[in-house]
């Protein structure tokens, strides 16, 4: 049961991720901004996490300052960068079509692995990858056409993905020398005091007075944030970067379920068949780990 927890905390993880869509699009029909919308995840979360860690795990506080790029990297680029493109992608295309373009990300995680670290790019793992993107795809609707998605939202999308990508990377190093809880701590840290710079106060303090802006903030820092970066940094102790990255790719299977259950979205024949696929590679992925964590081929 040990070597399996790992994986269910970077699903646990994923499937938080998917109801980022919900909250966004809440806080959206509240006025929100995109500018606002970044603070709200970013502070909120550094917030909640320093009171928390102050009452039961002060010890995450402490960190030697020449490992600070790390968490520079994972909170500016990892959750500042991919907050806004993210953010501005779900608003421009479906959330089905916003996961399938976050979900890049395990490709460039793979390829980023093999040529950081030397990872081995086995025959289990490139089809894993390529099972993972047709399933991704078939979920989106790319399949059938991008239809009125706007083309900014497109690469928007993309863009996330990489920023996606760079938070599983910078963690591999901050893990080597801390634990998640600190690695969490300090991404946040950065993400939250760099995103005063979005904060346009009065907006912000008219729209969370709005039960909908108000339920909207909370559900997105605490369910859609929070929880899922403890989650699938946990999981990152156990699960080797790259199939972490594969693995989680069930969050645009939560995303496209969200779709449909709040906001209408059609659940195709092809979207059934994706959700399938983006799952099997999920197996696939755990049951190619030998108890050390290497990827057989």
């Amino acid at each position: 049961m040990k070597r399996y927890l790992p994986y269910l905390y970077v699903i646990l993880g994923a499937a938080c991720w998917g109801f980022i869509g919900l909250f966004n699009r809440m806080l959206f029909d509240a006025g929100v901004t995109t500018a606002n919308r970044v603070f709200i995840r970013n502070f909120g979360s550094f917030a909640l996490m320093t009171a928390v860690f102050a009452a039961l795990r002060p010890q995450v506080f402490r960190i030697r300052w020449r490992h600070l790029p790390i968490f520079l990297g994972s909170g500016a680029i990892g959750v500042i960068g991919l907050g806004w493109t993210y953010f501005s992608c779900q608003t421009m295309c479906s959330l089905a079509v916003a996961g399938i373009l976050l979900y890049l990300a395990p490709s460039f995680v793979v390829f980023g692995s093999a040529l950081l670290w030397h990872a081995p790019l086995t025959r289990r793992k490139l089809l894993s990858v390529a099972v993972a993107l047709v399933g991704c795809a078939l979920v989106s609707g790319v399949v059938g056409g991008l239809g009125s998605n706007r083309p900014l939202g497109i690469a928007l999308g993309v863009a996330a993905g990489l920023c996606y990508a760079s938070y599983t990377l910078f963690a591999h190093y901050g893990l080597a020398h801390y634990d998640a809880y600190t690695m969490i701590y300090w991404t946040f840290a950065v993400a939250g005091l760099g995103s005063f710079v979005f904060l346009d106060a009065p907006a912000l303090a008219a729209a969370l007075s709005q039960p909908r802006g108000l339920w909207g903030a909370v559900g997105l820092v605490v369910i859609a944030t929070v929880l899922p970066y403890f989650f699938y940094t946990r999981g990152l102790e156990g699960v080797e970067s790259g199939t972490a990255s594969v693995i989680a790719n069930v969050e645009p299977v939560v995303a496209a379920l969200t779709g449909v259950v709040f906001f209408h979205e059609t659940l195709t024949v092809w979207t059934v068949l994706g959700i399938v696929l983006v799952l099997l590679a999920a197996v696939l992925l755990a049951k190619g780990e030998t108890p050390h964590g290497k990827t057989q081929g």
